[in-house]
């Protein structure tokens, strides 16, 4: 099973990213069922992929991560290659072309 970080500061996603060649954020709110329907399923996609470390930020309770992120809606994922953002995906995600986009990067990697 995948670990998981839990982020409570804007200063701890910084540190994520520098720490994590690959690192991933999944951005979501407590009372939103479209981010709970797809935190599994991405955690389950990311155990063919133990390179990429992710992180979940609860953008109620961080709420900076919107303004510094430029997250719009919720669930957002961003994926981070050596600090530099590569991939966005935001409210309903193609399981489908995020896999296929992973697959593409791990590869290079």
């Amino acid at each position: 099973m995948i670990n998981v970080q839990e982020i409570t500061s804007v200063n701890e996603i910084d540190t994520f990213i520098e720490n994590n060649r690959l690192s991933m954020l999944y951005v979501s709110q407590e009372d939103c069922n479209v981010c709970h329907a797809i935190y599994p399923k991405l955690k389950e996609l990311l155990n063919n992929y133990p390179e990429i470390k992710l992180a979940h930020i609860d953008a109620s309770q961080v709420e900076a991560v919107a303004g510094k992120l430029l997250i719009f809606t919720v669930p957002t994922i961003i994926l981070f290659f050596d600090q530099k953002e590569y991939l966005r995906e935001g409210r309903f995600v193609q399981f489908e072309q995020l896999e296929a986009r992973l697959e593409q990067l791990y590869n290079a990697v």
